[in-house]
């Protein structure tokens, strides 16, 4: 379970990037976090991260108080959350499977483990047949495919999505949505940050909105129009 305990991230006397969020996330949902540019999507998943302090409130993971982890404590956290951004952020001279290798490498997985696990989550998100592909040789969905992949390999409890559709046409963006419903219904709770209104009212999951920094309205299963 995730909780935002009245959780603010401040930056001076006239700007805050989230004001006074109490949020809870149970675990294996699927949330949809919306709002125009510089709503504060993407500062609240930084703050679960601890990627940013947050100025007030606490932040929880099951119990555990991620505000107040050491950075070596926070480094046991982080792999229990995987991440996949809008730009992919591929290695672009390392094959499909090579990114795929070097979460687990750097998670400090065995040769044994690397060579059993990056097959099957390839085989997951649809790339089985392009494990050998560089970035360069990929389109853009299978990019984010392998992003995803990546994100999937060390089997986090949470995967939080930073407008992973946010460059893909139409299409593709179809198919990330379908994949990361697939992933969720596999039991990871997904958070999703966009401002793509078709894929929201694709999802017909939860949707928090957020204005300002604020959370102005949260529905189990909802639409948005803005």
């Amino acid at each position: 379970m995730i909780f935002f305990d009245n959780v603010s991230k401040i930056y001076s006397h006239n700007s805050a990037a989230v004001r006074n969020v109490t949020l809870r996330i149970e675990p294996k949902e699927f949330v949809s976090l919306v709002g125009a540019s510089g709503a504060g999507k993407t500062t609240l998943l930084k703050l679960l991260l601890r990627e940013e302090d947050s100025t007030e409130g606490t932040i929880f993971l099951d119990g555990l108080d991620v505000t107040a982890l050491t950075r070596d404590e926070l480094h046991h956290v982080r792999r229990r959350i995987g991440t996949v951004f809008q730009d992919y952020k591929l290695l672009p001279t390392k094959t499909a499977a090579e990114n795929v290798a070097f979460a687990m490498e750097a998670a400090g997985r065995t040769d044994a483990e690397i060579d059993e696990d990056v097959p099957q989550v390839l085989d997951l998100v649809g790339l089985a047949d392009k494990m050998d592909n560089f970035p360069h040789q990929l389109s853009g969905g299978e990019k984010q495919r392998v992003a995803i992949a990546r994100a999937l390999v060390n089997r986090p409890d949470v995967l939080l999505g930073d407008e992973p559709t946010g460059n893909l046409d139409s299409v593709n963006t179809g198919e990330i949505v379908k994949l990361l419903k697939k992933i969720n219904q596999l039991g990871t709770t997904v958070i999703l940050a966009t401002h793509d209104k078709q894929v929201i009212n694709t999802l017909d999951k939860r949707v928090i909105v957020l204005d300002q920094g604020e959370i102005v309205s949260d529905n189990a299963k909802g639409t948005y129009q803005a």
